[in-house]
């Protein structure tokens, strides 16, 4: 089930496989724009992209929509929940996540990132959007990193929480995961 999915943007990962052993089939992952969060999600379960179900034109009166459409997503066995929204839904996934995965790649490396996407063919992303892209990476440490820090701290159910910062722990990560059959 994916809600509202713009084309080429958190394209379905394949479906015979997950992260994981069978007791490790709900992964959070979180990071800044630009951080790999939908390259990673690719490597996994089915994936809800939350920027793909908030639509531009909601606004705050559509949360509970939104809150509704993240738990119908988000009630299934096996998914990767590609984004943050920490506000908006940390209560409805982390208690039924196995495992936060944060990918928390330095500012510079997130800005290179969200710039050479948007030059990627059949990427969604746009160049008429890079500057706010790029505003919301500088100010994401300073801002929404102490609101997601926040959020877990509130809504923490003993869920491990694993940081990668560069690729080769993003590699040495996925190699070292189990994969189960589906």
């Amino acid at each position: 089930m994916r809600f509202g999915r713009r084309p080429g943007h958190c394209r379905p990962s394949p479906p015979a496989q997950h992260l994981g052993p069978a007791p490790l089939t709900r992964i959070l992952l979180l990071g800044c724009a630009g951080s790999g969060k939908t390259t990673l999600a690719r490597a996994g379960a089915p994936v809800f992209c939350l920027d793909a179900i908030w639509q531009p034109q909601w606004t705050e009166t559509d949360l509970p929509h939104f809150r509704a459409l993240i738990a119908t997503a988000h009630a299934t066995d096996a998914w990767i929940s590609d984004d943050n929204f920490a506000a908006a839904a940390f209560d409805l996934w982390l208690p039924r996540a196995d495992l936060v995965l944060w990918l928390d790649r330095p500012r510079w490396s997130r800005a290179w990132r969200a710039v050479a996407r948007v030059f990627r063919s059949g990427e969604a992303h746009r160049a008429g959007d890079l500057l706010k892209v790029l505003r919301f990476i500088w100010g994401f440490d300073r801002i929404n990193r102490q609101r997601i820090e926040a959020a877990l701290a509130e809504h923490d159910r003993h869920v491990p929480v694993i940081r990668l910062r560069t690729d080769l722990e993003i590699e040495t990560f996925l190699a070292q995961a189990p994969r189960a059959k589906t």
